[in-house]
């Protein structure tokens, strides 16, 4: 367990954050840019010297009022927006130069990793001869060699396109699933938090206005104008029945059944599926006679109506968990409230491949 309880003012900044982190999967950083979650991150990792407070993992002491362990002996793996590779050397020179520092640690062996990363065809190539993609593919693999106790990940993916996030996208899965140790991922892309992220803090003013599961916190509707009205949505596990020939995906939830435009995973593959809250319609009876292919039947759990004209309404549908974004007008018009049931209809064509991901 990741024990966090900080402050640090700086050029007019106030953090101030206690948490603990979960010992596995990915917790997110999540917040607009200025909400303190890069510097956060610099403070576990012990590159902020001036903040106070104490950080510890596993029992383990790592800085308070008058103890500090340097950067180099927390053990603590960092890959940032820029790769940060060693340009004089090669793909293999980077893998190995991480693999000499935790030599006696008991590591993976750099043929496995660059293999775990598809690397191998690229262990000759120096980093300014590499895509984005792959330099990140490199930069996640040597700090996976230097056998961290905790993995920083600091926006890894935001200087890419969406074809090259969509090749790390899996490698970040994979490491999900496969390593306990908290991973702690820095992003201001709700996309790619509901689909790698089993846990969530979300940032504003270096404070943390909210954290919990991922499922929990982005179902919720009084998070909404914490998150952003155009980052809300609900992630909804389903698994892979079926590949059609027209091009559509079917998948079974718990009330049925929902079709996406068809993606790569394995029949009976788990998938989270991230939903977004302005692209789902509620009615009030089933609808007939409507190009939408995704209509479940829902309960209204709870209703947030903030400031503005929208109203965000939260839904059951059996296990699973929706949210809808309308206008306060249509929620006064169709007397939405707790305990209503309703059908709530989505567009196939409104998922977009990056928002469906394979779940833990």
């Amino acid at each position: 367990m990741l024990d966090v309880d900080i402050t640090h003012g700086f050029g007019g900044f106030d953090l101030a954050v206690k948490h603990r982190f979960a010992a596995g999967g990915i917790t997110a950083g999540f917040g607009r840019s200025g909400s303190g979650k890069s510097t956060l991150l610099r403070i576990i990792a012990g590159l902020e010297p001036g903040a106070k407070g104490h950080v510890a993992l596993d029992g383990m002491l790592w800085q308070d009022a008058v103890s500090f362990v340097k950067p180099e002996a927390r053990g603590v793996g960092m890959v940032f927006q820029d790769a940060r590779l060693f340009g004089h050397l090669t793909v293999a020179g980077n893998l190995e130069y991480a693999a000499k520092r935790a030599a006696g640690l008991g590591g993976p062996q750099v043929v496995a990793i660059a293999r775990d990363f598809d690397l191998l065809p690229l262990m000759d190539r120096r980093p300014q001869g590499l895509s984005g993609g792959e330099r990140q593919r490199v930069a996640l693999a040597r700090a996976l060699l230097s056998v961290p106790r905790v993995l920083l990940l600091d926006e890894p993916l935001a200087a890419l396109d969406d074809t090259r996030k969509a090749e790390i996208l899996p490698y970040l899965e994979r490491l999900r699933d496969s390593k306990d140790m908290p991973i702690l991922y820095v992003s201001h892309s709700m996309a790619e938090v509901a689909r790698i992220a089993t846990d969530i803090v979300v940032m504003q003013a270096g404070r943390v206005l909210r954290s919990g599961t991922v499922e929990d916190v982005l179902s919720d509707p009084a998070a909404v104008p914490d998150l952003g009205v155009r980052d809300a949505g609900a992630v909804l596990r389903a698994r892979v029945v079926a590949h059609h020939a027209d091009g559509l995906t079917e998948l079974a939830v718990s009330q049925g059944v929902f079709l996406l435009p068809r993606f790569a995973a394995a029949i009976g593959a788990v998938v989270r599926v991230r939903i977004p809250a302005q692209d789902v319609i509620l009615s009030l009876h089933r609808p007939v006679g409507i190009s939408a292919l995704n209509i479940l039947p829902v309960v209204i759990a709870s209703v947030f109506q903030g400031d503005g004209p929208g109203a965000a309404i939260g839904l059951v549908s059996g296990e699973d968990r929706l949210l809808a974004r309308v206008t306060r007008r249509s929620a006064d018009a169709m007397g939405l409230t707790e305990g209503l049931a309703c059908y709530a209809v989505v567009k196939s064509v409104a998922v977009a491949q990056g928002d469906v991901g394979l779940a833990r």
